[in-house]
């Protein structure tokens, strides 16, 4: 039963770290598209501050146990691999 319970409380912490994630790209894409360069310092400080955020509750949630350090570590590696290709496309605008 307890194992049934962390497996849960663990899918869940994935999920929502997932959703997290997800927000910020989105965030970012809105931002690029609508806002900003990404060599503005506005889109720097909401990245930075954005990603900091993500790596603190990756890290919360390994320290719980929820979540093994390698998947925290391949989420935020995706993570800024997309926001790089981003980055790029917005150049070659």
């Amino acid at each position: 039963m307890a194992s049934d319970v962390n497996i849960n409380h663990s899918e869940k912490a994935l999920e929502l770290l997932k959703a997290d994630a997800e927000k910020i790209l989105r965030l970012i894409k809105v931002q690029m598209d609508n806002l900003t360069m990404p060599q503005c310092p506005l889109y720097e400080e909401v990245l930075d501050t954005q990603m900091f955020g993500l790596s603190r509750e990756i890290d919360f949630a390994v320290r719980l146990g929820l979540i093994e350090d390698k998947e925290g570590k391949a989420m935020i590696g995706s993570l800024e691999r997309e926001l790089s290709a981003l980055h790029e496309a917005s150049l070659k605008k």
